[in-house]
């Protein structure tokens, strides 16, 4: 079967520009002029473009839209795109039986001149899918990883194209919009990290689902929700930020994901390398099972543990790193070299340091371990017990390869490896497993093992295969 060719970014500027039904402004800062400059390079774009301009003057910028002190954020775009949009409509009142109005706006901040900074901005649309309805609204943010301002520039452009054209000819499947956006792009470029939609095209559509979906695509490696359960921009969120995180399934989160955080996080701030006011706690979620199927169920199934997690007051991330060097990779990135701190269990810990998962990386074990403990990463160890005799099981007696104690022993005499003490040693026969057996089989007494709270939203919502009796 030959596969469908993509279009170019030429050809989808020049499929809008040709469509009489389509037309709007473009309002571009900080990036050039390179999406509607696409337009224009097309053809015919007179038949799309009823303005375009470029505020770059603070004093301008905030005579037109308003005062504000970032220009490269979420509310300076949206002040765009409403001024814009509300200008366009009133101006051409006279079109609005049949044209789909549109404010497409971009706030970029690009690579400086010594290429000290991070390049990255703020994208979106207003725009009509028929005469005279209430108008949509997408924004969304970017990371912008090529090495040249100019590159960085032209990256921008053919988003800004993707997105407009994908408004009006790929958004009946979201998939396959999201997918689109990145039509002639790749990560290595540009990385979407939020995504947002609303209007009354979209009041069905889960913006929790499209950041999953995000991830899940490979569009960015991170998805992050406020203990709201809101999505946030990760990046943001985390800047500059002490950082602790816990990595598990939580299906469902239980009294021992609690005590592993309080405890954890009682030791933590012990740190003299951690401010306590500066610190952020994460529940992390790898994508890795759901990468292997089982569609929007999985799904579903993702965003049923983000809402318990949230509703116990977590700010919850979603990944699609497998191994946890690559989790302290992004975090020392995000957080600019902050303390991070990962918490995990004993057998997680003997896991880590087995050379078998390492086998793609030239250097084996010891270049996942330079990158894991590369930047002011600390592993906070949680102990298990032997089922057999109740010993506890911790970094004293951890099963370690002869080989390897060397390499152990160098980190933990260096505080990166380090056990939790004080923990409840009453809940360490508690195993999340047991917990979804009992739950599935409708046995009596799972409430025991989680949070009150968990239970009753579990009960609540029918989640893990709970059923009322």
């Amino acid at each position: 079967m030959e596969l469908e060719r993509k279009l170019t970014v030429n050809e989808k500027a020049l499929l809008v520009n040709l469509d009489p039904n389509v037309y709007g402004s473009f309002s571009e800062i900080g990036a050039g002029q390179e999406v509607a400059a696409n337009f224009f390079q097309a053809g015919g774009a007179s038949g799309t473009i009823a303005l375009t301009q470029s505020a770059y003057d603070k004093k301008i910028s905030n005579a037109i839209y308003g005062e504000g002190k970032r220009f490269v954020s979420k509310e300076r775009l949206i002040r765009m795109m409403d001024h814009d949009f509300a200008n366009i409509t009133q101006k051409l009142a006279d079109r609005q039986d049949d044209t789909c109005f549109f404010a497409f706006a971009d706030t970029i901040e690009t690579l400086n001149f010594h290429k000290t900074n991070q390049g990255h901005g703020w994208m979106g649309i207003t725009f009509q899918k028929t005469p005279q309805s209430p108008p949509n609204q997408i924004v969304l943010h970017v990371v912008l990883h090529d090495n040249d301002p100019l590159l960085q520039q032209k990256a921008i452009g053919r988003l800004g194209v993707n997105l407009i054209h994908g408004v009006y000819n790929n958004i009946s499947t979201m998939k396959t919009f999201l997918a689109s956006l990145m039509d002639g792009l790749s990560i290595d470029r540009i990385e979407i990290d939020m995504f947002n939609v609303k209007g009354p095209d979209f009041k069905n559509v889960d913006n929790r689902l499209i950041s999953l979906k995000l991830v899940k695509l490979g569009l960015t490696p991170v998805a992050m929700f406020g203990p709201d359960g809101q999505n946030v921009q990760a990046s943001e969120i985390l800047y500059k930020k002490n950082i602790l995180v816990l990595r598990g399934r939580f299906r469902p989160p239980t009294l021992v994901n609690v005590d592993m955080l309080l405890c954890g996080y009682r030791q933590f701030v012990k740190d003299p390398d951690v401010s306590k006011k500066d610190l952020i706690v994460l529940s992390e979620l790898s994508l890795n099972n759901l990468l292997m199927g089982e569609g929007h169920k999985k799904e579903r199934d993702y965003m049923d543990r983000v809402d318990i997690l949230c509703s116990l007051g977590q700010t919850v991330i979603i990944t699609n790193f497998q191994h946890y060097y690559r989790l302290t990779n992004y975090l020392s990135d995000v957080n600019r070299g902050r303390k991070v701190g990962v918490l995990m269990g004993v057998n997680n810990l003997e896991a880590i340091f087995d050379p078998m998962y390492y086998g793609k990386l030239k250097g084996g074990i010891l270049e996942s371990f330079g990158r894991l403990f590369g930047r002011n990463i600390k592993l906070l160890i949680y102990p298990a017990t032997d089922g057999e005799n109740g010993e506890l099981h911790t970094c004293e007696n951890v099963q370690i390869e002869k080989n390897l104690k060397h390499l152990f022993y160098y980190l933990t005499e260096n505080d990166q490896i380090q056990d939790i003490s004080n923990c409840n040693r009453e809940l360490l026969s508690i195993y999340s497993d047991d917990v979804l057996e009992m739950i599935n089989d409708n046995k009596d007494g799972w409430e025991d093992f989680v949070p009150n709270k968990v239970a009753k939203t579990i009960k609540r919502n029918n989640m893990f295969g709970y059923l009322m009796e």
